[in-house]
């Protein structure tokens, strides 16, 4: 069975790298973007299997780009899972509106990230 691939994206390395290491253990392949910029280019080079994506990024917030992932016919149909530390009373509700498959809270609980991608992934 090939590894799904996630794509982790966030601003900060230490949190890529600590979403790396739990996705990792669960023998997923994890490939990384920094800033809402490289998101669309990553994405359309690694076809990922479901993207986890912070809501505050340099180069364009994260509402943005989920919004951009979701409009693109050949990226539509990945799973995004937001994970972030912004307020969820009012994020969670625009990114579930906007299309996000989950929404999660900073700091990340792992059984709950783990539970998240893998009804993302319908591996439940």
């Amino acid at each position: 069975m090939d590894k799904k691939t996630i794509l982790i994206v966030d601003d900060n390395a230490d949190t890529r790298l600590l979403l790396s290491a739990r996705l990792k253990a669960n023998h997923y392949h994890t490939v990384f973007a920094a800033d809402a910029l490289q998101v669309m280019s990553v994405a359309l080079r690694e076809r990922p299997d479901a993207i986890l994506l912070d809501l505050g990024l340099p180069g364009g917030n994260g509402l943005m780009v989920l919004e951009r992932l979701k409009s693109n016919t050949s990226l539509g149909c990945i799973p995004v899972i937001i994970v972030t530390a912004e307020d969820p009373k009012v994020a969670e509700t625009c990114t579930i509106e906007a299309g996000a498959a989950a929404f999660l809270q900073k700091p990340v609980d792992h059984d709950k990230l783990m539970a998240a991608v893998q009804q993302a992934l319908g591996t439940t």
